[in-house]
């Protein structure tokens, strides 16, 4: 999963969290704050019903004109009862007449209650209040009721949350949006950096170039050192190679001298021989290996150089050369690699065909497959599998072959790939390498 996902992710996971916290508390403060102002409209409502009773001799007495509108009209959703202590209705609305209420209660005096009640499928709110009122013919013990039902608090509640979640959902979607586009411009160097180091990877340039922020500068700087010192230590080890070949050349020269004029062909056995295994490990030690970091090298360029140059080596020899090679087909190493497969793969095949030579090369289940055909005598069995035996050593390859399979054997497990000969039709050598 990528960066960019990761944090969009989390992001979205935090701000859902966030979200449904601020909604679920923002809508318990409404819902309190709306019952909060409902009591106390409902409390309004009782103190004004005692304001405007009047009681004698034992007798309650409301004033139709002191009424608020809704306890007039009948059915209207607010209702109000005078209770005796016994529970008698003393005086009751003209809205509870062919309504059905919540029961009225009896409260002590100075008690004090505010209920949720339901009736059936109808939910009210009730407000009671017990007095000792003062009379001509004593104190009377009254509780006064007052009750409305939800249906107007609860479409205030739903359109409340009808439009919090409708204002909370646009937020966030302005806030994902507003974050992605922030993270897609924070996390443009980064995006910049993988993109240099897939041109590096494929051979397009050789260190990341472009400047960057401080918090990921050292990296890019550190990656240019470990790249500049990869190039440098591998042209340190090839010059010191070059130079040991050179220098081993002059000694071995001088002795194979003093032999010939000594006509010691023991000598001159074990000279060839040491010629022969320094230009082996030479070779095996300069060998690249694989690597993802490297030029894309064109496998047709490197055939036609090779092959235009063993035309010449061989002009006296006449040989058909057929090539077929995927167009644009590329090798991600080192040239020199390349040059060195082909070079001992194609003088192996001049040396040995009769006067055809077939070279095949595409990709194949995504590495590079190079086939050498000729008409020669072919490989047996037996020297097939001396040839490609693992760890072979110069001194111990078959006559007459040289050293030229041992190094491309080599190279092709430098590149974790795979040598195979066979015998073809024409009863010559196929040659297959995968890399």
């Amino acid at each position: 999963m990528s960066l960019n996902r990761r944090i969009i992710i989390s992001a979205t996971l935090v701000l859902v969290v966030f979200i449904t916290l601020v909604a679920a508390t923002l809508d318990r403060a409404f819902v309190d704050s709306t019952e909060t102002a409902l009591r106390d409209r409902l409390t309004s409502q009782l103190y004004a019903l005692m304001a405007s009773a009047e009681v004698e001799s034992g007798e309650v007495f409301m004033p139709s004109g002191e009424l608020d509108v809704l306890l007039g009209l009948p059915s209207s959703g607010m209702y109000a009862s005078i209770l005796d202590r016994r529970g008698k209705v003393l005086w009751r609305s003209s809205s509870a007449l062919g309504a059905e209420t919540p029961p009225a209660i009896t409260l002590n005096s100075g008690e004090k209650r505010f209920d949720r009640v339901d009736v059936d499928d109808a939910h009210y709110y009730t407000l009671a209040y017990g007095v000792n009122w003062a009379s001509d013919t004593g104190d009377l013990a009254i509780t006064f009721n007052i009750a409305t039902d939800l249906k107007t608090f609860n479409k205030q509640i739903y359109r409340y949350r009808k439009t919090l979640w409708g204002w909370l959902v646009a937020m966030a979607v302005l806030l994902l949006i507003s974050q992605a586009i922030i993270l897609r411009w924070g996390l443009s160097p980064l995006r910049r950096v993988g993109h240099e180091l897939n041109r590096i990877e494929s051979g397009e340039q050789e260190q990341i170039q472009d400047s960057y922020p401080q918090e990921i500068e050292r990296l890019t700087d550190n990656i240019n050192k470990l790249l500049q010192q990869e190039r440098e230590q591998k042209t340190r080890y090839r010059n010191a190679l070059g130079d040991l070949a050179h220098s081993l050349k002059t000694p071995l020269a001088v002795m194979q001298s003093s032999a010939n004029v000594k006509q010691d062909e023991t000598v001159q056995q074990q000279i060839a021989q040491m010629n022969s295994i320094v230009e082996y490990q030479l070779q095996r030690a300069a060998t690249a290996g694989s690597t993802n970091i490297g030029r894309s090298i064109d496998v047709r360029n490197v055939l036609h150089r090779m092959l235009e140059s063993l035309s010449k080596v061989y002009h006296d020899k006449p040989v058909q050369v057929n090539i077929d090679v995927t167009e644009g087909l590329v090798f991600k190493g080192d040239e020199g690699d390349m040059m060195e497969l082909l070079g001992n793969l194609l003088d192996n095949a001049y040396k040995w065909t009769d006067s055809r030579i077939d070279v095949t090369a595409a990709q194949q289940d995504g590495k590079l497959r190079i086939c050498v055909s000729d008409d020669g005598p072919g490989f047996q069995a037996g020297q097939i599998d001396e040839l490609l035996q693992r760890g072979k050593r110069a001194d111990q390859t078959t006559a007459g072959h040289g050293i030229g399979l041992s190094i491309v054997q080599n190279i092709v497990l430098a590149y974790h790939g795979e040598l195979n000969i066979t015998t073809n039709e024409a009863g010559g050598a196929d040659v297959i390498v995968l890399l």
